[in-house]
């Protein structure tokens, strides 16, 4: 028989507190504080920054450590002392930055900064198809290091965030390009991007059908102006027009139909996507020569070869050249030029990301687990394992997979 409980003991008696308890163990969260660099980009008057001060300060308060060169995000109108109140350490070196586990940075690192570089940390940064060099892979892999380009990452989509997100500011921002240099004070033709009653629209032909046609081909629209797109690709032009969800002019590239129309335009939007690590069509020469004098040809596709024969690489200190009268835009990082737009918008993708590496442990596991993020990765301790880049150079590369489940 049970013992008798005491008599004013038995609201004591009735609570599971006073049980008997199973042990509880210690479960591990494998959660992982994260040393991150921020640096100050040197290249191609680059003006973004990764992180912005309000990301920091979450990303501290979750018990990470942020380091940040001095300097890094004026060019986005953000101080120093907008990172130190953030928690960020302000740092006055270069090396004092690289000295952290996971840098984080947007232009490809230079060869000086590459030197900087140790064996297992992780890079996360741009790859830049059209001006990469089989000399600096090379540079990479001897370093040993992990090299994750964030133009490759995925979603679970199979979107690809930091593209999209880019591509939405450079389609935006193309058509105020050429408004600008359509106007008689940059000597362009003296004329207004769009229409008004009673003088014919402007005619725009923008090549390419993904996210920047998308925008600028709405911006364009928006205004009044005539706009046609070329891609070789059925489904993304249907697609467009149905995002646009009005009547709009789409062709293949058809070479004499697109030439016909090129030499009629007053701006051309050069914004095909490289299939292989190139561009998959390019307007020849002749077609700009015949183009009238004064109008405008933005290449957006320049850093990955360029859309047009005449294209060169251009900076935002002097964006333009005319070759045959017409005006050639070719600044490779044309979100640069709204960098405060552009950095909040690279910070909302790169937070989540970080996050995600510390959950599960570090780099190394969220590759393991995350076939997504692994898409990024071209270079994973000191081997190349980007086919596409391993196919352009003739060198040998390794399946990230095999490696990773080797090492697991």
């Amino acid at each position: 028989m049970p013992e008798a409980v005491p008599p004013g003991f038995e609201s004591l008696a009735a609570s599971r507190a006073y049980f008997t308890q199973e042990s509880m163990l210690a479960v591990d969260t494998r959660k992982r504080k994260l040393f991150i660099g921020l640096p100050r980009e040197t290249s191609l008057q680059e003006n973004r920054i990764c992180l912005t001060p309000e990301a920091v300060k979450h990303l501290i308060e979750e018990g990470h450590e942020v380091v940040m060169e001095s300097g890094a995000g004026e060019p986005s109108k953000y101080s120093d002392h907008d990172y130190s109140e953030a928690g960020a350490t302000i740092a006055y070196s270069q090396k004092e930055v690289y000295e952290a586990d996971l840098i984080l940075k947007v232009a490809p690192p230079t060869q000086d900064e590459i030197e900087f570089l140790k064996a297992n940390q992780t890079l996360i940064s741009a790859l830049q198809f059209g001006t990469l060099t089989a000399e600096y892979v090379m540079a990479l892999t001897r370093k040993k290091v992990n090299a994750i380009s964030f133009e490759l990452i995925k979603d679970p989509s199979g979107a690809r965030p930091v593209v999209r997100a880019m591509s939405e500011i450079a389609g935006s921002t193309v058509m105020l390009i050429a408004a600008e240099y359509l106007a008689r004070s940059n000597e362009g033709k003296g004329i207004i991007l769009g229409g008004i009653t009673g003088v014919p629209p402007s005619q725009v032909v923008i090549l390419g059908a993904g996210t920047v046609a998308e925008y600028a081909a709405r911006a364009a629209t928006g205004l009044g102006a005539e706009v046609k797109v070329f891609d070789n690709h059925i489904y993304k032009l249907r697609r467009l027009k149905q995002n646009l969800g009005t009547q709009l002019y789409t062709s293949t590239l058809d070479t004499f139909a697109l030439s016909q129309q090129i030499r009629r335009a007053d701006v051309v939007i050069g914004a095909l996507n490289a299939e292989e690590g190139r561009v998959p069509f390019m307007v020849p020469e002749s077609m700009v020569a015949n183009m009238a004098p004064g109008s405008v040809i933005i290449d957006v596709s320049i850093d990955q070869g360029g859309c047009f024969e005449t294209s060169e690489m251009t900076t935002h200190n002097k964006p333009v050249f005319r070759k045959y009268d017409v005006i050639h835009y070719c600044v490779p990082n044309i979100a640069s030029r709204v960098p405060r737009t552009a950095t909040n918008a690279l910070s909302n993708i790169f937070t989540p990301i970080l996050q995600e590496i510390s959950q599960h442990g570090g780099i190394n596991e969220v590759l393991f687990t995350n076939e997504h993020f692994r898409s990024g990765v071209y270079v994973y301790k000191g081997s190349l394992t980007n086919a596409t880049i391993a196919k352009r150079f003739n060198m040998r590369y390794k399946e990230l997979s095999l490696m990773i489940a080797v090492r697991n």
